[in-house]
């Protein structure tokens, strides 16, 4: 095993920032298509359609149908050779999708009692509950640095939205709730992503198995909450032609949601659960920003410094993680060909490349040598009476 030299690391780091900023615009142009979306189909001056655990119900038996297909016509690269056991779906899986549900409709119901203001600065604390939940599952190291960079991007939150609000405590609670089960769940769906033997290392099949799930039980949520009877008996079902047309915009966001789902996989896959967390506060700092610039939205000075403070928080972060990547001796292992800083697998060019480097870094061939052959010693050492095939 050889260590990759710091300008190996500085190389890679980088490369591996651009992959995952290319993710993150596709996942930012999802999600802001889809807020558009979801204001226009919601509000009482557009489409204003009351049923917003409906729509997301039907949104997941898109994602499960473009998932399928995709595994269907691509298997090489969207179907993986493994697929969950009965117990992995029961124990690992199923636990997903139904905290991935609860915290989707939790959001949606606290809406119905608390202001959008308030429900953001609650909502900004699922920031915290990401970072608890990955140290419990030891998907971060704990740092000191990396939660006070943390606890900084949530103040600055609290400060870029801070308005007059009216406190309900029942929309508290469930704002709260959905921030905790938010962090659970992306700390979960990590976990999932990480583990080949599961079979959902790859999003596309992490969408397949999940979204039936999560279907099914915002289904039930939704029958209760939305009483299916009156909306099947309501305007948007009245004839042909308005019913073909409430199914279109129903169904056809379906995809832009399935973009946007995979983008946040594939991030997280990449980088993990705490960058996606802080590529959202991003989102929303830009959307606060071009809304004040474009739309002439008033922003007092104590919103422009928590806009202030959360960019300084997000740079730190982002400072905090290149140098935790170039300053950490990351091994490369020859058995699998990869770094387990999760930049995944190096290709060909790459592995010579960095093989040459560690060569140079340990003194050239003699020093590997003297490297393998100590190796070779000490197995000797633990296995003396067990012989060595050449």
């Amino acid at each position: 095993m050889y260590s990759v030299s710091r300008h190996e690391r500085r190389r890679l780091w980088w490369r591996n920032a651009i992959v995952d900023c290319l993710f993150i615009a596709a996942w930012f142009c999802f999600a802001t298509l889809l807020s558009v979306y979801n204001k226009w189909m919601f509000s009482s001056d557009h489409f204003n359609f009351p049923y917003p655990l409906f729509v997301t119900t039907m949104h997941m038996i898109v994602q499960f149908g473009l998932a399928a297909a995709l595994r269907f016509l691509l298997p090489h690269h969207f179907k993986p050779e493994h697929k969950p056991s009965h117990a992995d779906y029961v124990k690992k899986v199923v636990p997903t999708g139904v905290t991935t549900c609860l915290d989707i409709g939790l959001s949606n119901l606290s809406l119905r009692s608390i202001s959008l203001s308030f429900y953001t600065m609650c909502k900004s604390s699922s920031l915290i509950f990401v970072l608890f939940f990955a140290f419990i599952f030891r998907l971060e190291i704990f740092s000191l640095r990396l939660v006070g960079v943390i606890l900084l991007i949530f103040a600055g939150v609290l400060l870029m939205v801070a308005t007059e609000t009216h406190f309900v405590f029942s929309g508290f609670v469930l704002v709260i709730s959905a921030s905790a089960l938010g962090g659970l769940r992306w700390a979960l769906t990590q976990i999932l992503l990480k583990d080949p033997r599961i079979g959902l290392d790859n999003p596309a099949a992490t969408v397949y198995w999940l979204s039936p799930i999560m279907a099914a039980a915002l289904a039930v949520i939704s029958a209760i909450r939305d009483d299916w009877v009156s909306l099947f008996q309501s305007q948007f079902f009245t004839g042909f032609s308005r019913t073909v047309e409430t199914c279109f915009f129903l169904l056809l966001p379906g995809i832009v949601a399935f973009g946007m789902v995979l983008s946040e996989y594939y991030i997280i896959q990449r980088a993990g659960v705490v960058p996606m967390s802080i590529a959202g506060i991003a989102k929303e700092v830009t959307t606060i920003t071009i809304s004040a610039w474009i739309f002439d939205d008033q922003l007092t000075p104590l919103n422009i410094t928590g806009v202030g403070i959360t960019v300084a928080g997000i740079a730190l972060f982002t400072y905090h993680k290149y140098r935790k990547s170039v300053d950490a001796p990351v091994p490369l292992d020859g058995a699998t060909g990869g770094f387990d800083d999760g930049s995944g697998p190096l290709d060909d060019e790459e592995r010579v490349h960095l093989t040459s480097v560690t060569r140079d870094d340990a003194g050239g061939d003699e020093g590997v040598d003297e490297v393998c052959q100590s190796l070779v010693t000490k197995g000797d050492e633990l296995m003396p009476n067990k012989s060595r095939s050449t």
